[in-house]
């Protein structure tokens, strides 16, 4: 017999993915079937599957104890630095710049230097975060950034702060500038750019057409130069995106004829081997909280915009120019 009392980081959520989280090692069928045959309980009572669990509820489980075994990767943030480069931190969220050339979970290489390891870590040692005293939650990132770009990317350090902006991705209420620096100078200083966006998941390209199709999405893309090196044939360029496609400044430059220096999937590569660069001049260098609805814990966020003052391509190819917060 176990029990397990629902602390505020395990509250507001289902029965059944409490139960998921805090025993990994119980099979969903295996799950079900306590619950039907009430051998999971709830404050004595019957456990409904879909019952919102409150912080103080009490689950008894009446299963084999080899459901109860740890993770066996549990801990495993360790193996990561706990260095991070912080933009803002408080009780809730954490904001960090993430560097070009680090992956923010871990992918098919297995490497264990993440940013969400690196998060980990260091919340571990602050005392903030500890899996063996957590039951069902875990610090996780908000949103994602490609390994070879830099940029802003959040954690959430609670579970009400990890719903909340979910929320406010999901309906568009934080808004995401970027910086980048081209290879070719645009004509028009300031635009809005429409094209129609494909995914390719064989090649994990896209394609773009001027016109729409059956199979493509609208495209807009809204960019500022904001300063030029005619000898080079540079431009350093402050995007806009007002639909979120995948690679989707990447490609939207490259399909207007000034691709983003370093791309090597949608650039050119003799400029690329010209400057010794492999990796695309990209950062996601500003986010603003833009909230139009309840924000809980997070208001205080509301109106406030971060931004990463240290961009390595503009000190490399623009050094005059100033990033302003």
């Amino acid at each position: 017999m176990r029990e397990f009392t629902i602390g505020k980081n395990d509250a507001g959520q289902r029965a059944d993915k409490f139960l998921q989280k805090a025993c990994p090692n119980l099979p969903k069928s295996a799950m079900y079937k306590y619950i039907r045959k009430k051998s999971i309980k709830c404050n004595g009572k019957r456990l409904e599957i879909s019952q919102k669990l409150c912080e103080g509820d009490v689950i008894t489980m009446y299963i084999n104890d080899e459901f109860f075994a740890k993770a066996s990767d549990e801990g495993s943030f360790m193996a990561a630095p706990a260095r991070v480069d912080i933009i803002y931190e408080d009780e809730n969220i954490l904001l960090c710049d993430k560097p070009s050339g680090l992956v923010v979970h871990e992918d098919e290489s297995g490497g264990a230097d993440t940013l969400i390891g690196r998060v980990l870590h260091y919340l571990y040692d602050k005392g903030e975060y500890d899996p063996a005293k957590e039951q069902s939650f875990t610090p996780a990132l908000c949103n994602r950034i490609d390994r070879n770009t830099q940029g802003i990317v959040i954690c959430a350090k609670t579970a009400e702060a990890l719903r909340i902006m979910n929320q406010k991705i999901r309906d568009r209420e934080l808004h995401k500038t970027y910086l980048c620096v081209t290879a070719g100078i645009p004509q028009k200083k300031k635009a809005r750019l429409t094209a129609y966006h494909c995914r390719d998941e064989k090649t994990k390209t896209v394609r773009v057409y001027d016109k729409p199709q059956s199979f493509t999405k609208t495209m807009i893309t809204e960019y500022t130069v904001l300063a030029e090196d005619k000898n080079e044939g540079l431009a350093l360029l402050e995007v806009d995106l007002i639909t979120g496609r995948t690679h989707q400044i990447r490609a939207h430059m490259a399909h207007e004829g000034y691709p983003l220096l370093g791309d090597g999937k949608y650039g050119i590569n003799a400029v690329n081997r010209a400057y010794n660069i492999k990796t695309q001049a990209l950062c996601s260098y500003r986010l603003t909280f833009d909230f139009t609805t309840d924000a809980g814990a997070l208001s205080k966020l509301n109106g406030k915009s971060f931004t990463v003052s240290d961009v390595w391509f503009v000190g490399k190819y623009f050094s005059n120019y100033r990033i302003t917060r």
